[in-house]
């Protein structure tokens, strides 16, 4: 399943001024008019002109890709109206297929002025984002700008004749064609065949449909020109429906004829049951209908089951286990206590981690309305969000060894670690939410199916999912509060609950050195220095408050200060001076073009590389990894860099790609969602044939199930 959409890409490119350059796509914004009269419409245009055997796509990308989004940043009395998209070229390269703009495009936006403006000048600004390609894919963005003229008299500007010859490139109004489509199959799987029918003098050489995005079904970029009768041309292709109903109406562009300019007509085309070759076709009829919805519902809770597993598996992952402990920790400290209290802190945990799931559905369904592609742990992707996450974990983990202490009326740094150290209601709450965030850079087993089904569903199906997630990670702690007497199972509270707690600050230890592994890295060269520097600076600013302001008897005033004069020197010199970590220069950066893993070269990722290799007649390895996915490096160490492995891919002479997700790229996460995963890892494997599909292997690999794979490819 594809959610086929816009996503904005902050890549780290932007020069202002009227024209901003990327590393291979020249972007402007022009102008029909250079002044125009209160109430009329200006015609604007988003000019990309791209490199020789660069491409960018059209507002649908096909099998990979992202469309070119445009957010406006207009005065108040200018409203943007929708982009009109020119025709694109049909690329159609080995199993892939997409719909591409080479050499220059100009996406048409008209600009409507309120009948109120003022006479004046206006600056019109808008941020572009697009995705460029040839044998490799790099996200790019940039701010461009106009200048209009609000006066009593309208004078085109010196680009009204560049914009005036796109606009005859636009695809004509096809509404009177009269196009109609009507299934031809009954309703068995979640793909029907549909046919297209529409009224001409003579039968068209050649005719096409290219397909509008959708979040609910996907329309094959194959189609076939059927024989034509009674004055009707018929066109057939294939929807797959990805969730909620089958489609009522279907838009796009019919494209009609041969040869350099074919005619394009943009379509919004009705969809029935009746037709000649559904007519009397169980499809139309309540027993063809019931089987499809009985499988349907089945599925659904299927993959119900398949995310709990996941979430209750969630628990024993590397990500969750300081949690498990500061959680078993807290049980034993209450394991006298009334069990009506014990109760109230298992729902108040249970409830933590609801309401976190909740908050992460809600982001899932932002960016999914929004036009964005959503992918699980996806909050790990931005640098601030992880190096906010590690300063938390370090602060647990001191407070754990005891080097400050803080009750509940501690303000500020301290917070983190009295909500963890205290298990009080705000403690168990909180134990949810720090377990949710640590979970979900974790796709464990059962979980990375069910995620990818949901992900492509309505929002009611997604706020579903993740509250049966939710369910699964706090229902062994539930269970527990639920039946105190099962605690008796768990040793007595004594002296040696004070070292049980020290030594649980190790794990947070832990997790604080791989949350700065591939955090302080996003940095740029000297983050690992800064970043580190503040940590240091943080952890002697909560030494100081433990020793000196908690445990203290004088100078408290002193020992205040020289804190608060530790953090602010730690922020405003390490993260504001040196890293400039709102806006931080190596966030987003491309990766390099190979990458050298252990004696294997590893290109980077991309269809085109995809397809150049196999059509060269080499099995193809993709590793779609991240360096905050601990699975994925479990994966890499275990069953991929190995040496039977190493030496079975140098003997069939495959090509290895990697796709890095630790930033966010747009590609990754389409492909991602093609394979019906909502993150990584993912692991595929292109055989030497390429009329055979890419093997899905599992989240967790082993040796064998790698040698298999390879084995299988080269048949």
């Amino acid at each position: 399943m594809r959610i086929w959409s816009k996503f904005l890409i902050i890549a780290g490119l932007s020069l202002l001024g009227p024209r901003a350059f990327a590393a291979h796509t020249e972007a402007r914004l022009l102008l029909a008019d250079s002044q125009a009269r209160p109430g009329e419409t200006v015609m604007a245009g988003i000019q990309l002109r791209m490199e020789p055997l660069w491409h960018t796509y059209w507002r649908n990308p096909g099998d990979s890709g992202m469309a070119t989004t445009v957010e406006w940043q207009l005065p108040p009395g200018v409203t943007a109206g929708e982009i009109q998209w020119p025709a694109p070229e049909k690329v159609a390269a080995s199993d892939l297929t997409t719909y591409n703009y080479e050499n220059e495009v100009v996406l048409l936006v008209p600009l409507t002025l309120a009948s109120n403006l003022p006479p004046g000048p206006l600056d019109l600004k808008a941020h572009v984002s697009w995705l460029e390609c040839q044998e490799q894919c790099l996200p790019a963005d940039q701010e461009v700008t106009a200048s209009l003229t609000v006066a009593p008299e309208t004078k085109p500007s010196a680009n009204a004749a560049v914009l005036a010859d796109w606009l005859k490139k636009m695809p004509l109004d096809g509404s009177a064609l009269g196009v109609t489509a009507h299934w031809e199959a009954a309703i068995s799987t979640n793909s029907r065949p549909v046919v297209l029918e529409w009224s001409a003098n003579t039968a068209p050489p050649a005719a096409d449909f290219f397909a509008y995005a959708s979040d609910n079904y996907e329309t094959a970029p194959t189609t076939k020109l059927l024989s034509s009768a009674n004055g009707k041309v018929r066109l057939q292709t294939t929807i797959t429906k990805t969730g909620g109903d089958w489609p009522k109406e279907i838009p796009g562009l019919l494209i009609v004829g041969t040869g350099g300019k074919p005619d394009a007509y943009t379509v919004n085309v009705p969809v029935t049951d009746a037709g000649p070759a559904a007519a009397g076709s169980p499809a139309t009829t309540d027993s063809g209908a019931i089987p499809a919805a009985a499988a349907a519902a089945e599925s659904l809770w299927v993959m119900l089951g398949l995310a709990f597993l996941g979430g209750l598996i969630l628990n024993i992952m590397p990500c969750v286990f300081p949690v498990i402990a500061l959680k078993i920790l807290g049980f034993v400290q209450h394991r006298e206590a009334a069990p009506g209290r014990v109760f109230r802190l298992g729902l108040v945990y249970s409830l933590g981690v609801l309401v976190s799931f909740m908050v992460l559905a809600g982001l899932v369904i932002g960016v999914q309305q929004a036009g964005g592609a959503a992918s699980w742990g996806m909050q790990l992707q931005n640098p601030q969000f992880s190096l906010a996450l590690l300063t938390l974990v370090l602060l647990v983990a001191l407070n754990l060894f005891g080097v400050f202490e803080v009750t509940l009326s501690g303000r500020a740094m301290n917070a983190a670690g009295s909500l963890t150290a205290k298990e009080g209601t705000a403690g168990a709450f909180f134990n949810g939410v720090l377990a949710t965030a640590l979970a979900t850079p974790c796709t464990a087993p059962f979980l990375a199916p069910a995620l990818g089904f949901a992900f492509a569903q309505p929002p009611a199906i997604i706020v579903l999912f993740f509250a049966v997630i939710a369910a699964g990670l706090s229902t062994p702690y539930l269970i527990l509060s639920w039946k105190p007497a099962w605690l008796k199972f768990l040793p007595r509270p004594g002296a040696w609950m004070e070292k049980f707690k020290i030594a649980m600050g190790f794990p947070m230890l832990a997790t604080a050195i791989w949350l700065f592994s591939f955090t302080a890295k996003r940095f740029g060269a000297d983050g690992p220095l800064w970043v580190g520097l503040f940590l240091v600076v943080t952890a002697l600013a909560a030494w100081v408050w433990g020793e000196f302001v908690q445990r203290g008897r004088r100078h408290k005033g002193l020992a205040w200060a020289i804190t608060l004069l530790l953090l602010g020197t730690g922020y405003g010199y390490a993260l504001e001076g040196q890293l400039h970590w709102r806006t931080p220069a190596g966030a987003g950066a491309a990766a390099a073009t190979t990458i050298s893993r252990d004696g294997l070269t590893w290109q980077k990722w991309s269809p085109e590389a995809v397809a150049q290799a196999r059509a060269a007649g080499h099995p193809v390895l993709v590793d779609f990894t991240a360096d905050w996915c601990l699975t994925c490096q479990l994966n890499k160490r275990s069953s991929i860099e190995v040496p039977e492995v190493e030496a079975r891919l140098r003997d069939l002479k495959a090509v290895t790609l990697i796709g890095d997700n630790t930033d966010k790229d747009p590609a990754i996460i389409a492909e991602l969602k093609k394979f019906e995963r909502a993150g990584v890892p993912l692991v595929l494997v292109y055989p030497r044939n390429t009329a055979r599909p890419p093997l899905v292997l599992p989240a967790f690999l082993t040796k064998g199930i790698m040698l298999d794979a390879l084995n299988t490819a080269a048949e």
